[in-house]
């Protein structure tokens, strides 16, 4: 599971930095942002290193 979401993080890290410099989506690209943030952050707190 740990590793699941550590996935995700790296893919919407991946989608944001793309859709920044390529799509221009606006607002959706930053929440992309927030959530893989949101998943790192809950890996750390969980005590597992990224």
């Amino acid at each position: 599971m740990s590793s699941l979401l550590y996935i995700i993080a790296i893919i919407l890290l991946i989608g944001w930095v793309l859709g920044f410099f390529v799509f221009s989506l606006g607002n959706l690209i930053h929440i992309l942002l927030v959530i893989a943030i949101i998943a790192i952050l809950f890996r750390l707190i969980s005590g597992r290193r990224i």
